[in-house]
């Protein structure tokens, strides 16, 4: 695993306030001034990319401090948009929400449960006075869509909307509300599935993020001995560096297969797609679970449809018990993405969130999808029976009958340590946001918001190689959320391996880093934290302006030209 240490030699600390240091471990980090001495770095392996970025965000921050310049902190994925249309019908819809407990109760500042006779009839009386307020036209179209498109009956339709705004009541049922488990369900089929409903039908978990959901898939895993404890798992590489850091946790303790995609074109370009050898990792029975983010992050490149049929025709043929766990968050940037949820939806888990598509990182909202038909299933009706006796043990709290416990239930009773599985479930409110955004983009027949969002990464993958005075990488089914820029591909594609040889045995990747931090109040992750290229650096394109992406495209080629001056003047 390559994640970085930073040492000087000797280590000097930096003069700022003892609070400031201890709070982003200033004092097990050496200061960047010690990089302007080529030879004087070593690395070793301690901290995530994660970690790292809270120090250079504090080396940016004194120098936007200093000269009074904006820092650009392009290293955390978090979107610079939201998706106003569907918040609008959010609050609209917690406007009549508030109206109907008030028509229950009103005592001043307390007001009661709402109810749901006449509630239909009492909204469109609510939507016609309120015809001129921001979301109440779209919220009036959730509504119907759900009615016309799901058979809901609008009054129980609203019913669970409004009582899940007001948030008055435990999740019911726990997993999922009903009601926003199908809407959730079709966006899925849209999403990851290209609208194929044959791929389903199935059940979902929704979650507080992706984050959970990962915690969550690991731990029931673990708990139901679908894994154990040092049994061997495939991880995509590059990947977002939880995935290869959670297996290596003492209570885990898996050995850990990298599947990677080293894939390159005639050119020597990175693809960043899994050459054929790496996929046939895939066929080793010892391999229990296949763990990927697909579209990848950083490279944000989907994983190729001749790859997908490899993947399949192992799966089928050699390894019809792989457990494959996918995150797909970054689904909506690649046209016509298709998940392996899609193509071995009995093999596997898929993660999904809305963080990233329509901004809602702060809202947490994240779905578990597994279908009903399922391999953890068939896993858990094959095990010994020592080990159904201590899982019945562990589940008797939730049923006496735990044989018939499918392992989304169990993911739902796992993360509230099971004798808390009454008050288990994503908070109500969450659950009506999540449903409103998921109506929103399936009412958006043409796609108008996912083009915008698109266009947004698009466009700033450009400006950001024009700064580099390169040509933008057109890469099949790139997603361009990131780009992963690899040096030591631009070394040597525009002045050969004698510089390269030079660059990559004086300095350290890292330097760059603190340059552009420490000099231009930039921040960018390192691909070799993200299991990528070690020279490679990782750049959201998410998260700034326009103009800041052609900005840090122009300081990185500038510091990258510094390293060449120095090799042209080596004696």
């Amino acid at each position: 695993m390559k994640v970085w240490r930073i040492q000087s030699l000797p280590p000097p600390i930096m003069e700022d306030d003892e609070e400031s240091k201890e709070a982003v471990g200033m004092d097990r980090i050496r200061t960047p001034k010690a990089l302007a001495e080529p030879g004087q770095v070593r690395m070793e392996p301690e901290i995530s990319p994660f970690e790292l970025k809270n120090q250079l965000i504090q080396l940016a921050q004194e120098h936007q401090r200093k000269s009074a310049r904006v820092m650009l902190d392009a290293g955390r994925g978090n979107p610079n948009w939201v998706a106003a249309a569907p918040r609008e019908a959010f609050f609209a819809l917690g406007q009549f929400a508030m109206t109907e407990c008030r028509r229950v109760c009103d005592e001043g500042d307390l007001a009661g449960k709402p109810r749901r006779d006449g509630m239909g009839a009492r909204f469109e009386a609510f939507a016609a006075a309120h015809r001129d307020t921001p979301g109440v036209a779209l919220l009036q179209r959730i509504v119907q869509w759900g009615v016309d498109r799901c058979g809901f009956s609008a009054e129980e339709w609203l019913y669970e909307l409004v009582d899940g705004i007001v948030g008055d009541n435990y999740p019911t049922p726990d997993r999922m509300l009903t009601r926003v488990e199908r809407v959730m369900h079709q966006y899925l089929i849209r999403e990851l599935c290209q609208g194929d409903e044959s791929c389903g039908p199935f059940d979902l978990f929704a979650t507080e993020g992706g984050t959970a959901a990962m915690c969550y898939l690991f731990d029931t895993l673990l708990a139901n001995r679908l894994l154990r404890r040092g049994d061997r798992v495939a991880v995509g590489v590059p990947i977002f560096p939880p995935y290869v850091e959670i297996p290596q946790l003492h209570r885990y303790d898996f050995d850990v297969v990298e599947v990677r995609a080293t894939g390159r074109d005639e050119a020597g370009r990175h693809t960043w797609q899994y050459p054929p050898e790496e996929v046939e990792k895939l066929a080793d029975p010892s391999v229990k679970a296949f763990f990927l983010v697909n579209p990848s992050n950083p490279p944000s490149v989907a994983m190729a449809p001749e790859t997908v049929r490899r993947v399949v025709e192992l799966v089928r043929e050699h390894h019809p018990n792989l457990m494959i766990i996918t995150d797909d968050v970054y689904a909506t940037f690649v046209d016509g993405f298709r998940s392996l949820l899609a193509e071995l939806p009995h093999n596997t888990a898929a993660v999904y969130s809305l963080s990233k598509y329509f901004g809602v990182t702060g809202w947490r909202l994240g779905v578990i999808a597994v279908h009903r038909d399922n391999v953890f299933d068939r896993l858990l009706r094959a095990h010994p029976e020592e080990v159904r006796r201590e899982l019945a043990a562990r589940y008797a709290f939730v049923t006496p009958r735990v044989e018939e416990l499918r392992f989304v239930d169990r993911l739902v009773a796992d993360s509230r340590q099971v004798a808390l599985n009454h008050t288990a479930g994503l908070s109500t409110p969450q659950q009506v946001q999540m449903a409103l955004m998921a109506v929103f983009a399936l009412l958006d027949a043409d796609d108008t918001y996912k083009r915008q969002t698109q266009a947004i990464c698009r466009r700033r993958m450009r400006l950001l190689y024009e700064g580099l005075g390169m040509p933008e990488p057109r890469l099949p089914l790139d997603a361009d959320y990131y780009t992963e820029f690899d040096l030591e591909e631009w070394s040597n594609l525009h002045y050969g391996r004698a510089f390269t040889e030079y660059l990559t045995s004086r300095h350290s990747p890292l330097e760059v880093l603190y340059r552009l931090a420490e000099r231009s109040a930039i921040v960018l992750l390192p691909g070799g934290g993200f299991h990528g290229p070690r020279w490679s650096v990782r750049v959201s394109l998410a998260n700034l302006d326009d103009d800041a992406y052609r900005t840090i495209g122009r300081v990185l080629h500038e510091v990258l030209e510094e390293f060449v001056a120095e090799w042209r003047g080596a004696p």
